[in-house]
């Protein structure tokens, strides 16, 4: 019996280079002459190109980069301008958001101005490209799904660097641009406010995670074990017998006593990781301006055991030193 083709096989399938569905008139034509690439076609199709980005795209593009050079640049001047110091220390070097004392008013650019003048590029940045996801998806007839799994994404990133800070009344309360200082700043600000990890919206994200994984490594496994007999092809496949499809049912019939459909397997891997950001977005929104120490107020409902009586107090974790 022959089987079919899948990446991990030394036969890639190969068609000539297609630029797409024919653009409506008035829109920008697509850029770049499409091309194609062995190790690309590894893990993936071969054909590399066109590109459209459009009025939208473009200004995302330059508005990123803009972002990117404002960090770059003042990164770099906090090591001097050296080099082999900004490559040596780069995972620790950061960006700042002003200090608590300048409130929400616009500090000196070295004070964290340059931080305000970063944050808006950026974020226009990332709006902008939203507006080309969906415009794209329109565009092409298809469903806005992405756009809006993506918008889920950006409601995190606003309520962390924006909404937040603004409802608390101060741009201090947000994220510094870096890497390594954003993980001091995370665990930080889940001390300032007695252990994040008592926030019910934090655990229900973390669950969403966790199940995410799951249910993308249960499909994706599912999938490539009978990629063999052409599992990728889902839809040619729903309801033909004797297939990948039928088999894949079978085995989680066998083994869990019922199966997903190649539909619905979709659905729930969809929501479980929307749900990740929207709800890790309503945790954080109501840190500070609602709850100002989930230790405390899971005691209060009693979802947390209190620490054992021992002669010593237990200090608020908001009033210890390095505390926001």
């Amino acid at each position: 019996m022959a089987e079919y083709q899948n990446i991990f096989t030394a036969v890639q399938i190969r068609g000539p280079a297609y630029p797409g569905v024919p653009h409506d008139e008035g829109q920008r034509d697509r850029i770049g002459k499409p091309f194609f690439n062995y190790w690309v076609g590894k893990i993936g199709d071969s054909q590399i190109g066109p590109i459209y980005l459009g009025t939208t795209g473009v200004l995302s593009v330059l508005c990123g980069f803009i972002a990117l050079f404002i960090i770059g640049f003042n990164m770099g001047a906090s090591v001097g301008y050296s080099p082999m110091k900004f490559f040596q220390q780069f995972f620790w070097l950061a960006l700042e958001p002003p200090n608590a004392e300048y409130g929400l008013h616009i500090p000196p650019l070295a004070k964290g101005g340059w931080w305000l003048i970063t944050g808006f590029f950026l974020t226009t940045s990332i709006l902008l490209w939203w507006v080309r996801t969906y415009r794209r998806a329109v565009a092409l007839g298809t469903g806005t799904h992405m756009a809006w799994a993506f918008a889920s994404a950006i409601w995190l990133y606003l309520v962390i660097g924006f909404i937040r800070p603004l409802l608390m009344g101060s741009w201090s309360e947000a994220p510094p641009f870096g890497i390594f200082p954003h993980l001091d700043w995370t665990s930080a600000f889940s001390i300032a406010y007695g252990n994040l990890y008592y926030n019910p919206f934090h655990m229900l994200s973390i669950a969403f995670l966790y199940g995410s994984a799951l249910l993308f490594a249960m499909h994706a496994g599912t999938i490539l074990s009978v990629t063999r007999y052409g599992g990728d092809r889902e839809i040619d496949q729903i309801v033909d017998r004797g297939t990948a499809a039928e088999r894949a049912a079978l085995f989680w019939r066998w083994t869990m006593g019922f199966n997903a459909s190649m539909e619905s397997i979709h659905r729930w891997a969809y929501w479980f990781s929307v749900l990740v950001v929207i709800t890790g977005g309503i945790g954080i929104l109501l840190t500070g301006t609602v709850v100002d120490n989930w230790y405390l107020w899971g005691i209060k409902h009693g979802l947390v055991p209190p620490y054992p009586i021992t002669g010593v107090p237990v200090p608020d974790p908001a009033s210890l030193p390095g505390a926001l």
